[in-house]
């Protein structure tokens, strides 16, 4: 992710507020919402490596018309692509993983894998952080078309995958059954129910802070030439406590780390509404060492107790909600940003984070999810 650092800086330099940044981001979250769990349905069905060709190839595209767009009809259309793509990949990739070390009897081990998997994707983000910096000293546009390039290697890197055995099964495609297994992760089994929605808020929380983080270093007054440095940091955070996170679970328990982590969160946000200065740095720093473990611990959860020929679905299923709160609730976050103030908006959204991963959690614990 080589545009991070400085993408809303690029929307800036294009004439577009915070508004307009939130909007885009919402369009993008509809897009992956609008395929979202059919394509999990399909990545069940027709096969997981199928699926994240079909994805890696329109995420190259549209980091292609994002290279060659100068305004917010151009940004709208290449969000739509690559929230297509994203759809594609997303369930499909986790499942992909799970049913491998299903193969080999190695299933309790997917939460040290998916940590690890985080953990190297965060370490090439920081790496990005710098590079994308770097680019952008000379022009705010070549970290896109850098992007680009980054993106086609997905292309090929897909091709190379292998369908796991327990995934080999193909069933007919059959859309009626797409409701059946939402129904069934939402409405049916409780405990799938809140774990879900309680993954689906967090998740919508540390997606929130992403496009926080470089309007409050422009607040803060931050160098420009800073901002990948901090990213670097930022993601470099996220990475290393992904990569312990499992050993993390198993040290302090599983109530203990949740509840850790869902607190350090809501703190993130309403201190470094509050501090302006630097000091604020501090907490964001705090949320993103929070996410690296929140985000392989919720997604193991969820693998535990879903069955293999549903599990991309239902993986599906938890990333839907993620976009549907943000789709919702960011162009408000956004509003406020740019009628109040950045302060405002920081302090309201760890607000309602803290009303909606309460309650959620309460309902989590529960319904055994715990255990």
């Amino acid at each position: 992710m080589l545009i991070m650092p400085i993408v809303v800086l690029f929307y800036n330099e294009n004439g577009l507020g915070m508004s307009e940044v939130f909007i885009l981001q919402s369009v993008y979250s509809i897009a992956i919402v609008v395929l979202e769990i059919p394509s999990g349905y399909m990545a069940d069905a027709l096969g997981r490596k199928n699926t994240l060709v079909a994805g890696s190839i329109l995420g190259f595209l549209g980091y292609v018309i994002y290279s060659f767009s100068f305004g917010f009809v151009g940004f709208l259309f290449a969000e739509i692509v690559l929230g297509l793509g994203q759809s594609l990949i997303s369930g499909a990739d986790s499942a992909l993983l799970y049913d491998t070390l299903l193969d080999e009897k190695r299933e309790k081990d997917y939460l040290k894998y998916e940590g690890r998997l985080i953990s190297i994707g965060n370490f090439a983000e920081a790496l990005a952080g710098i590079a994308g910096g770097f680019l952008a000293s000379y022009a705010l546009r070549y970290p896109y078309i850098a992007q680009a390039a980054v993106a086609f290697i997905a292309v090929p890197a897909a091709f190379t995958l292998v369908e796991p055995t327990s995934s080999k099964v193909k069933q007919k495609v059959n859309f009626s059954d797409i409701i059946s297994i939402v129904k069934f992760s939402l409405v049916d089994n409780i405990q799938l129910r809140w774990n879900i929605l309680y993954s689906s808020i967090v998740g919508a929380a540390t997606l929130t802070m992403a496009w926080f983080v470089q309007p409050w270093m422009i607040r803060a007054e931050i160098p420009v030439e800073w901002f990948g440095v901090i990213w670097t940091v930022l993601n470099l955070s996220v990475g290393i406590t992904a990569m312990f996170a499992y050993k993390i679970e198993l040290y302090y328990g599983k109530f203990t780390t949740a509840a850790a982590f869902t607190f350090t969160l809501a703190l993130g946000y309403i201190a470094s509404g509050f501090i302006t200065g630097l000091w604020g740095l501090l907490f964001i720093f705090l949320f993103y060492l929070a996410r690296g473990i929140a985000t392989p611990i919720l997604k193991d959860n969820i693998n535990r107790i879903t069955p293999s020929e549903m599990r991309a679905t239902v993986l599906s299923v938890r990333n839907f909600v993620i976009r549907i709160i943000f789709a919702v609730i960011g162009p408000l976050y956004g509003w406020i940003t740019d009628k109040l103030s950045l302060a405002h908006a920081l302090v309201i959204a760890g607000t309602i984070f803290v009303i909606l991963a309460g309650v959620s959690f309460v309902f989590f614990k529960r319904t055994g999810n715990l255990k």
